[in-house]
């Protein structure tokens, strides 16, 4: 696969918010799109933590799904927005309680790769991961995919994609851990298997499926929702809009005086921001959108929300895609091979079909992860395949098959 790889400044954190109480901490979901702070919170060269000097997140998600929301964000935001919100709603707010941020940080990096076929850089990417015992999220985007790795497990990701073939950028190979501390809890990715390494990828596939079958986790195709996946359009002349009070909003770019706008607002698409902020409030049945400095906003949206966003995003309108939900929520977080595992078993299940139907299937194939649940995506016509593919997820599992050996950790 001809592909370089992108480490994404900065670390990140993973949170799941359950969806009875996502109004309940909608202000701070939205104040992560509004990426300013009072300058106490500047870093000494007059840097905001998590963002450029354009005053830009390096990366972000934020992912409403009907299984949860999941957001992974700069760990300085997890830590100065939500952790004192759990903190304060919790002991008030039932429900509160099943909101919670990864123990551990998070490194992203982005792939660019020639190749069209959508099903192959997934499992060209998610398979030597998997083989090498690491645990990742994965997000095919309109631009590019992205993959969260464990920061503990950076080098062993470098190793195996290096042996695969990719290439790094440059700059990646100078990577020097960053010097600050934080908390960290014990991880089960850390302790000694407790089965041995799958000797193929068709083996790990297997062992996938009996993991997820003996959890009960089938593949759910919910009624009636369709996506779309688009871009958030450029800043036009004419959004040339900037909010009331927003000089005042405490951010400066370090190059400009204290009276200058903040930078944010002069490069934005707020048309874009505005729609973004209204279908947010309204708790989208499926919205997720990825935010980075280098390639703006891509959404994969439910298609009944175009219209509220209008000509403020481009794409193919006609390209629909149907979300196979799989809910992880008793998968641990370390886990390693389901997204290698089940596009593995769909694109193996797709081999049946002449060859110019499976190229159209495999080039529709992606996948998104979110911290408690997997979306598989595809075209209309490859969906029946897909599921026909995963049936052995509803087999029953009798009780010695449920008794048998621990659940391998969780690696795409």
């Amino acid at each position: 696969m001809n592909a370089q790889i992108f480490f994404v400044q900065g670390e990140f954190r993973l949170i799941h918010i359950p969806l009875d109480v996502y109004s309940s901490f909608l202000q701070h979901i939205l104040k992560l799109l509004l990426p300013y702070y009072p300058s106490t919170q500047e870093t000494p060269d007059g840097h905001i933590e998590g963002l450029n000097s354009a005053g830009k997140h390096h990366f972000l998600n934020i992912s409403v799904t009907p299984l949860e929301c999941s957001i992974i964000c700069h760990y300085s935001w997890a830590r100065d927005i939500f952790e004192p919100a759990i903190q304060k709603l919790q002991p008030v707010l039932s429900g509160a309680s099943g909101v919670s941020i990864s123990k551990d940080v998070y490194n992203v990096f982005s792939v660019n790769s020639s190749t069209g076929e959508a099903g192959g850089r997934v499992m060209d990417l998610t398979s030597p991961l998997a083989m090498a015992g690491v645990s990742i999220l994965f997000n095919s985007t309109y631009y590019t995919d992205f993959i969260v790795i464990p920061a503990k497990d950076r080098q062993t990701v470098n190793q195996a994609l290096l042996a695969r073939g990719f290439e790094f950028s440059e700059s990646d190979h100078k990577y020097e851990p960053p010097s600050y501390t934080h908390s960290r809890g014990p991880s089960s990715a850390s302790q000694p298997p407790s089965t041995p390494p799958p000797s193929s990828v068709a083996e790990l596939q297997d062992r996938i499926l009996s993991q997820l079958r003996k959890r009960n986790i089938v593949p759910v195709v919910p009624p009636n929702l369709e996506l779309i996946q688009c871009m958030g359009k450029e800043i036009a002349e004419e959004d040339d809009y900037i909010p009331p009070g927003a000089h005042d909003n405490g951010y400066r770019h370090p190059t400009d005086d204290s009276d200058s706008e903040p930078a944010f607002w002069t490069d934005i698409n707020t048309r874009l921001y505005m729609r973004l902020i209204m279908a947010l409030s309204e708790q989208p049945r499926f919205l997720s959108i990825t935010i980075t400095e280098e390639d703006g906003a891509s959404l994969l949206i439910d298609k009944s929300l175009l219209r509220v966003f209008g000509a403020s995003v481009a794409g193919d309108r006609d390209a629909v895609l149907i979300p196979i939900l799989l809910d992880l929520a008793e998968m641990p977080l370390e886990s390693t091979g389901i997204v290698c595992g089940v596009a593995g078993k769909i694109v193996d299940g797709m081999r049946s079909v002449e060859s110019d139907e499976f190229a159209q299937y495999a080039k529709e194939l992606t996948y998104l992860s979110t911290v408690r649940s997997g979306t598989v995506l595809l075209g209309r016509a490859g969906t029946n395949m897909a599921l026909n593919a995963l049936k052995p997820l509803h087999e029953v599992i009798n009780s010695s098959d449920k008794q048998s050996s621990p659940m391998a950790t969780r690696a795409a």
